[in-house]
């Protein structure tokens, strides 16, 4: 798709997708951290949309679970919580391996993985863990497109942004990205030297030491698993 930022086609411009992308987007990018006020009034005229179109994204974006809304408050980017975490590596356990062992790999795809993962481990030396993230979640999102279906596709981009909302909370552990940066290394390895078994096998171990270590370094393990985070004042 057409960078929304740098001028979207005319077919996708000012449409409640082309909205939910350019909010996505942002999200993703940390221009809007979790628990920042979505001031309707105020994107609608930044985006040249009407305050309607906008409402469409927030409600797509509420149902991927990136933004919430809060009754009499407005509409939040959303804070993860416990059970969100839990939610996005359950899907990640479902797409990822599934595509290491079955998806269509060939030379130009590993090449990019290799590149990818060059990019990040330069990032790690570089110290630019924002460089570092980027680059360990494309690895993931080149992964399950192997898959080569848009649908789970899209299921990957939407579980990577809620992903971001979780990592925007590890500014303060660079370590995190760069040990699972040298992880991406050795499972790009593994695939392309046709261990596609071995290779899913890692994966499987790597998100649940992902998981783990995440749950313990935002302190969640005690969290309730409902309730909004911004309506019990975690923010």
């Amino acid at each position: 798709m057409t960078d929304p930022e740098r001028g979207a086609t005319a077919a996708h411009a000012h449409t409640g997708a082309w909205v939910t992308q350019v909010l996505r987007e942002r999200i993703s990018a940390g221009e809007l951290l979790p628990g920042t006020k979505l001031a309707e009034q105020a994107l609608a005229e930044s985006l040249a949309v009407s305050r309607n179109t906008l409402r469409e994204a927030f409600t797509v974006l509420a149902g991927e679970s990136i933004v919430e809304r809060v009754p009499n408050r407005g509409v939040f980017v959303a804070s993860p919580h416990a059970e969100d975490i839990r939610e996005v590596y359950r899907i990640r356990r479902m797409l990822e391996p599934a595509a290491l062992l079955w998806g269509e790999l060939g030379e130009e795809t590993v090449a990019g993985l290799h590149a990818v993962v060059d990019r990040a481990l330069a990032a790690r030396d570089a110290g630019d863990v924002r460089g570092m993230a980027d680059a360990n979640q494309h690895v993931h999102g080149t992964i399950v497109a192997l898959s080569g279906s848009e649908t789970l596709r899209t299921v990957m981009d939407q579980t990577l942004a809620r992903m971001r909302l979780v990592f925007h909370g590890m500014a303060a552990a660079p370590d995190f990205h760069a040990r699972y940066a040298e992880r991406n290394r050795v499972l790009v390895g593994l695939l392309e030297s046709g261990c596609r078994e071995d290779a899913a096998e890692a994966m499987r171990d790597y998100l649940d030491t992902a998981e783990r270590e995440l749950l313990d370094w935002l302190g969640h393990e005690d969290e309730p698993k409902s309730g909004s985070g911004a309506a019990q004042g975690i923010r």
